[in-house]
This record gives C-alpha cells, sequence and structure tokens, in this order.
C-alpha cells in the first residue's frame, strides 16, 4: 500500500523580516513616531513606555506586547521614570487572521517571551547589523552565519503569531510536567529573592540558606531556567541593574558601583566589561549618542 503524503497547511507564513532591534533607552527616550507597509511588534522587557498608535497612548509595562499593522502610525515615549527594554521586529505577512491581534495589548506567557528573546538571539548569529541603532532599516547578513539562523528568525515570529492567534480561539494552556511547576516555584522565589539583595555580595550557601533549598538542586534548577548557574544569573542582574541606573543618571559609576554591593569601583568595571564586552563609561557614551541621534528636533 502506497504512502500518500499530506502537504501541510500553513496559514501564518513570514518569509521577510524588516528589522530586528532590542534597545536599552535612556529615561527620557522619545521617539516622535512613524507609519510603513509592514507589521511590527513591540515588547516592553523592562521598564515602561508609552505607545501612541493612531491618536490613542497605552501606558505598557514590563512583558506587555503590542502589535501595529501595515499603515499604522505609531510612536512611543518613555515615562521618566524608568528606563525601558525593548524588543522590536518589523516583518512583511499576508495571514488576514492577523487583524484580530490590532488594538490589542498582550500579557507575555512564558513560552512567547522565550520565542521574542530566541527571534534577537537568531537575528544576532544571522545578521551582522547592530539590533540597538534605531536608524537601521535593513538586515546585513553576516558572511558565515549560523546555520539556519534566517529561518529560525521567521519561524519564531511564525510561532509567536500562532499562539497569541490560538488566544482568541479559546486555546487552555498546556499543563506541566508533573514537578516542573516545584521547579518554577523554586526559580521565582529566589529570583525575587536576588532582585531583593542586589545591594549585597551574595554566596551561594547565603541564597540556599535563606531559600531552603540544596546547592544541588537551585544549580539544577537555574541551568534548566536560565542555561547557566544562579551566581551568573545574579551577577547578569547586577549589570542589568548597573545600566539602567547610568541610563537614568543614577549616581557615578563609583556611587553606582557600591549601591550594587561591589567592594571596589576596579571590581564593579572589570564585571561590568565581562558581562556585556564594554566599561560602564564606554557604555554610558554609547547611551548619549543614542539621545543625541533620537532627540526630537535633530
Amino acid at each position: 500500500m502506497p504512502f500518500s503524503p499530506t502537504l501541510l497547511r500553513r496559514p501564518v507564513r513570514v518569509d521577510r523580516v524588516v528589522t530586528v532591534h532590542y534597545f536599552e533607552y535612556s529615561s527620557s527616550y522619545y521617539f516622535e513616531g512613524e507609519r510603513h507597509d509592514f507589521w511590527e511588534f513591540l515588547y516592553v522587557d523592562k521598564g515602561e513606555v508609552y505607545v501612541l498608535a493612531e491618536g490613542q497612548e497605552t501606558l505598557l509595562g514590563r512583558g506587555s506586547l503590542i502589535f501595529h499593522p501595515p499603515g499604522e502610525f505609531h510612536a512611543l515615549r518613555a515615562t521618566g521614570g524608568s528606563a525601558p527594554n525593548l524588543a522590536v521586529a518589523s516583518f512583511y505577512c499576508d495571514c488576514p487572521e492577523l487583524t484580530r491581534l490590532c488594538g490589542r495589548t498582550f500579557t507575555a506567557r512564558e513560552a512567547e517571551r522565550a520565542l521574542i528573546g530566541s527571534v534577537v538571539s537568531e537575528a544576532e548569529l544571522a545578521f551582522k547589523s547592530a539590533l540597538d541603532d534605531p536608524e537601521s532599516t535593513a538586515l546585513e547578513r553576516r558572511e558565515e552565519p549560523a546555520y539556519g539562523s534566517e529561518q529560525l528568525v521567521g519561524a519564531h515570529i511564525e510561532e509567536l503569531l500562532i499562539r497569541l492567534l490560538r488566544r482568541g480561539a479559546g486555546e487552555r494552556p498546556a499543563q506541566e510536567a508533573p514537578g516542573a511547576q516545584s521547579r518554577s516555584e523554586i526559580f521565582t522565589r529566589v529570583d525575587s529573592y536576588l532582585a531583593a539583595h542586589l545591594d549585597r555580595p551574595l554566596t551561594i550557601e547565603r541564597v540556599c540558606r535563606d531559600n531552603l533549598v540544596g546547592r544541588s538542586r537551585l544549580q539544577q534548577v537555574f541551568h534548566a531556567e536560565t542555561g547557566g548557574g544562579v551566581m551568573e544569573y545574579f551577577g547578569k542582574k547586577k549589570i542589568e541593574a548597573a545600566k539602567e541606573m547610568i541610563r537614568l543618571g543614577s549616581g557615578n559609576f563609583t556611587e553606582i558601583g557600591e549601591s550594587l554591593g561591589y567592594q571596589s569601583i576596579y571590581y564593579f568595571s572589570r564585571h561590568f566589561k565581562k558581562v556585556t564586552g564594554m566599561s560602564p563609561s564606554e557604555y554610558a557614551a554609547g547611551v548619549r549618542a543614542l539621545a543625541a541621534k533620537t532627540r526630537p528636533g535633530d
């Protein structure tokens, strides 16, 4: 008996991507707006922003996701009280069901946040264009990109769109496997604990003791959730906080380092460069240059 293949239905296809960005803006950032003939999504990874779409302004907080359809005028501005991190991607898609995403603000779920992160990370592997350049209007291919990275950018956007469209079709969230919830609970509890202790030089023993969790179990949880160890994660959280303080102008580098539990400006600067690839002063100069490029009226 011969086999009969099934041609898969693909209602959502993303074959053309225009831009992928990840921005770390200052608290005074302002974008006067634009209108174009392709789709765009904006995800707030940190902080808050006001988004203006066709005359209506909406405050979006961390974890919020909004779509701008082709032809819609949109602008944004920081609130003045937080320095936002934003992921933005623009693309062409002819799926008529995407109109159901218009005029709605979504709170991204864990799987959707992971997809957005993958869009950005795969774009870095596929293209050499600076993802933090607001004036970039096209993606320049790397000479030796990671195999399949361009396809994964499109595939991750497609899956994100499908997941959001399913919400309106009564999709029920998938149930976590037995034991997954306890892992999630540990991660959530420890993550909150670390965020509340950024001003201290914690040790893994202290983290385990204060959270009543064994060292091996804690490391297992963080490797599963973040791909690295708990102290590596804690160090990155410190640097993310430092970057926000720099963008907000919250003191000089010595004061910022001290507020985050570093013994000296030397240790702070060395760790900052290890995590980001640049010194605090280089990062601050980049933020100032970006602000100058995007200042209204320039």
